[in-house]
């Protein structure tokens, strides 16, 4: 099948299929769209998705957004190698590293929410920095139980996909990793992985060098 994927270079979520897409060594078509101009909201790609997000991944007769749901399809329809593991308390665990990330750290520290808290008032990095921290605890802890190599063992998973981009943002954030020396170390070992590399949000067409 041709895949189209409609991706912005620093979108977390895009670079999360990106991950994905490389370690599966799944060929696709990178179709750019500029988030800082507005692109995401002409009619044409409100029509594939109405959310105006990225990403959104195209093919032949399938149209899918949502990182976790892309990752799923991709996952089901190229099975190898796979991104989940196979012990189900270990597939658990990695799903449980993916929620924390996909649904308390990323949407509570993502840009629209933070600007309208500093419109009301607030200190935008204040509440950035807390709710990472609080996120990455969690996920520190988890590692202490399950990591290997990578989150899960030695196997390229999904909280790996979900991992990198998170700490990546922390970083431009100035968060300190120090009290999270499991996410660090997993993080350090997953940037050098060629399948990593060509995910990198640097190393993309629409990339602002």
């Amino acid at each position: 099948m041709d895949y189209t994927l409609f991706s912005y270079w620093r979108s977390s979520c895009s670079w999360r299929v990106r991950i994905v897409l490389s370690i599966k060594n799944i060929p696709y078509q990178y179709h750019a769209i500029n988030i800082l101009s507005g692109e995401q909201k002409g009619e044409e790609y409100i029509e594939k998705n109405p959310l105006k997000q990225v990403p959104y991944l195209h093919g032949e007769d399938i149209g899918i957004s949502q990182s976790l749901a892309i990752i799923q399809y991709l996952e089901d329809i190229h099975p190898t190698p796979s991104v989940l593991p196979t012990s189900p308390i270990l597939r658990a665990k990695m799903w449980e590293i993916c929620e924390i990330i996909n649904s308390w750290i990323h949407p509570l520290q993502n840009s629209k929410l933070t600007n309208k808290i500093e419109g009301l008032g607030g200190d935008k990095n204040e509440w950035a920095l807390e709710v990472v921290t609080s996120g990455f605890r969690a996920v520190e802890n988890i590692l202490e139980q399950v990591a290997g190599t990578y989150c899960v063992g030695n196997q390229l998973t999904v909280a790996d996909a979900c991992l990198v981009p998170q700490v990546c943002n922390a970083r431009r954030r100035n968060v300190d990793l120090t009290p999270f020396p499991n996410i660090s170390r997993v993080f350090e070992t997953l940037l050098a992985l060629p399948e990593i590399q060509r995910a990198a949000p640097e190393n993309q067409s629409d990339a602002v060098k």
